[in-house]
C-alpha cells in the first residue's frame, strides 16, 4: 500500500507522520524542536525537517506528502532565493501600530469603518498576527530590507518549495536554486495574510500596495485543496516511488487540524496549544467588523471560523512555574479549589493578547484576600481565566450565527485533568475529547492521500473526497455548567 507523509511545521517544532494512504494507520513518526522566539531564521525550520525526517525513518519510499504550518509569520525572500530577515512569526507583536494604521487608513479616518472594510475584503479585522502588518512594519522600519524583498511566502510555503529541491542560489541542499516562481500555497493559509479573499479566490493587490508600497513581489501560487503543487526532490522524498512523491497544498495550521480530525459544518474545536484557537467550519466566512472572529478557509472548499488567544498552554506553564510544580500536581492542586476559586480571577493577558485585541496589556488577578490566597485558589484561577478567554470566543462564533453542534477539546494542555473537569463547568456543554494525537501532521498527511488519489482519478480532484480516515472520541465530558466562572471574569476582564 502507498504511503504518505503529514509535516507539521510549528512555533515550537517540526513533527512528522507517515501513515498509510488508504487506511490512516500510522507507519513511524519523527520529530525535532523549532529554536524560541517570534522571530527565527527559516534554515532553522529546513533543519528541523531534514532531523525529524531522519527519525522518521526517511521518506524514500512515500509517494505524496504535504505541509501544515504556523500561519500568518512573514518569510521574505531576495531574487536569489536568500530569507531577507528573520521570519516574523504570528506571535510577534511589534507590528500592532502598523495594523491600527492599516485599520484607520482604510476607512479614511473612520477606525470604526475601517475594521469593517477589512472585515469585508478578506474576512478579518487586522491584528498583529497577519503577514499584512508585519510587510507594513518592515516597509516602515527597515526600508532597505523591504526595498529587497522579491517574494513573500508564509513559513509552509517556504517549507515545500524547499522540499521541492528550490532554494537560495549556490546552496548545495537547494539543487534547482531560487526559482521564486514554484512557490505555492493554499487557500487556508493564504486567507491569513490579510492580502487574500478566499469568498472569491483571489489575492488583492491594492491591500498589499498599501502595507509593502509596492505590487511588484511575487506571490506564491494558490492551488486547488487536492491538487500537488510540486513533487519533491529525490534527495529529500519519494526516491524509491515512480514518479517521485507529489507535494500537496499544504494548510495553516488550524485547517490543518480540522482536516485530521475530519471536521464538518457545525464541529467546533478549541485548541490549548500555544495558541488558544476556537475554530468552527461554516459553508462560507464571516465578516465581523468587531475584529472577534477571523473568517478564513479551511482546507476542504468551505471557511473556516476562529476566534484565537495569545495566551493558552504558555498560562499552565506559567502557573507551574510560579507554584514550582509539574503538571499533574497543579492538576492536583486546582481541583482542590471550588469553581470561581472564591473569586479569586486572572485575567491572563501574560503576553498581550490578539482576541480582544490588546497587544500591550499585562495579566491581573483580582480578588485576592487572605482566603484566596492559596496555592489551590491561584492554580485552578489560571486554568479558568484561560478557559474563560476561549468560551467568550465561543460565543463570538454563535454572535455570527455560526452552528455549535459538536464540541471537541484537544491540544497538549487539554489531556490534563483539570482542564477536562473545568472545561464543561466554563464552557456549560459536553465536549468531546479525541484521542490524543498530532491533528495538524494528520490532517496534513490526509491531505497527501487525498492529492495522491486526485492525481490519478479520471476526473480530476472534484471527484474525489478526502480519504475517510476515522477520528475516535476517547471520551465525552458531560456539561456541568458553573456559571459564577464566566460572571466573575465578565466583570473583571476589561479592568486592565
Amino acid at each position: 500500500m502507498p504511503l504518505v507523509a503529514g509535516v507539521d511545521t510549528s512555533t515550537q517544532s517540526c513533527k512528522i507522520v507517515v501513515r498509510d494512504a488508504e487506511t490512516g494507520a500510522l507507519v513511524r513518526t519523527g520529530s525535532a524542536k523549532h529554536p524560541d522566539g517570534t522571530e527565527v531564521d527559516p534554515r532553522h525550520w529546513w533543519d528541523a525537517f531534514q532531523e525529524a525526517a531522519a527519525a522518521a525513518g526517511g521518506l524514500a519510499d512515500v509517494a505524496a506528502l504535504s505541509v501544515g504550518g504556523q500561519q500568518h509569520g512573514m518569510v521574505t525572500l531576495d531574487v536569489d532565493g536568500n530569507v531577507v530577515r528573520p521570519a516574523l512569526l504570528w506571535n510577534d507583536t511589534r507590528s500592532a501600530p502598523s495594523a491600527e494604521a492599516l485599520i484607520t487608513e482604510l476607512g479614511d479616518g473612520d477606525r470604526a469603518a475601517g475594521a469593517q472594510a477589512w472585515a469585508d475584503a478578506v474576512g478579518s479585522v487586522l491584528v498583529a498576527s497577519l503577514t499584512v502588518t508585519k510587510l507594513r512594519w518592515l516597509h516602515d522600519n527597515e526600508p532597505e530590507n523591504a526595498a529587497r524583498v522579491a517574494a513573500v511566502a508564509l513559513p509552509h510555503d517556504w517549507l515545500s518549495w524547499r522540499i521541492a529541491g528550490y532554494g537560495p542560489a549556490g546552496d548545495p541542499t537547494a539543487p534547482l536554486g531560487p526559482q521564486l516562481d514554484k512557490l505555492f500555497t493554499d487557500r487556508s493559509d493564504a486567507s491569513g495574510t490579510g492580502y487574500y479573499d478566499a469568498s472569491v479566490g483571489e489575492y488583492r493587490p491594492d491591500l498589499l500596495e498599501r502595507a509593502l508600497g509596492r505590487t511588484d513581489v511575487l506571490l506564491p501560487r494558490v492551488v486547488g485543496v487536492a491538487e500537488a503543487g510540486a513533487v519533491a526532490h529525490p534527495s529529500v522524498a519519494g526516491a524509491d516511488v515512480d514518479g517521485g512523491a507529489l507535494i500537496g497544498p499544504g494548510a495553516g495550521d488550524n485547517a490543518g487540524a480540522s482536516l485530521g480530525l475530519g471536521m464538518t459544518p457545525g464541529d467546533i474545536a478549541i485548541s490549548i496549544g500555544t495558541s488558544g484557537v476556537v475554530s468552527a467550519v461554516a459553508p462560507k466566512r464571516t465578516a465581523d467588523g468587531s475584529g472577534a472572529i477571523n473568517g478564513f478557509a479551511d482546507a476542504t472548499g468551505n471557511a473556516l471560523m476562529l476566534a484565537v488567544t495569545l495566551n493558552a498552554a504558555r498560562v499552565v506553564d506559567a502557573a507551574r512555574e510560579v507554584l514550582n510544580v509539574d503538571f499533574d500536581e497543579l492538576a492536583e492542586l486546582a481541583l482542590q479549589a471550588p469553581p470561581g476559586s472564591d473569586g479569586l480571577v486572572l485575567v491572563p493577558y501574560l503576553e498581550g493578547e490578539r482576541t480582544p485585541n490588546r497587544p500591550d496589556a499585562t495579566g491581573t488577578l483580582h480578588g485576592i484576600r487572605l482566603a484566596t490566597s492559596t496555592r489551590a485558589h491561584l492554580a485552578r484561577a489560571y486554568i479558568e481565566g484561560m478557559l474563560c478567554g476561549l468560551a467568550d470566543g465561543l460565543d463570538a462564533l454563535r454572535a455570527q450565527d455560526v452552528s455549535v453542534e459538536r464540541v471537541m477539546l484537544i491540544g497538549g494542555a487539554a489531556q490534563s485533568p483539570a482542564v477536562q473537569q473545568i472545561a464543561p463547568q466554563v464552557f456549560g456543554l459536553p465536549i468531546g475529547i479525541p484521542e490524543p494525537g498530532e491533528y495538524v501532521a494528520d490532517g496534513a498527511a490526509r491531505q497527501a492521500a487525498w492529492t495522491l488519489a486526485a492525481a490519478s482519478a479520471e476526473g480530476g480532484a472534484d471527484d474525489v473526497a478526502p480519504p475517510a480516515w476515522s477520528t475516535t472520541i476517547a471520551a465525552t465530558l458531560a456539561a456541568d455548567p458553573k456559571p459564577v466562572v464566566r460572571e466573575q471574569y465578565a466583570a473583571v476582564s476589561d479592568l486592565v
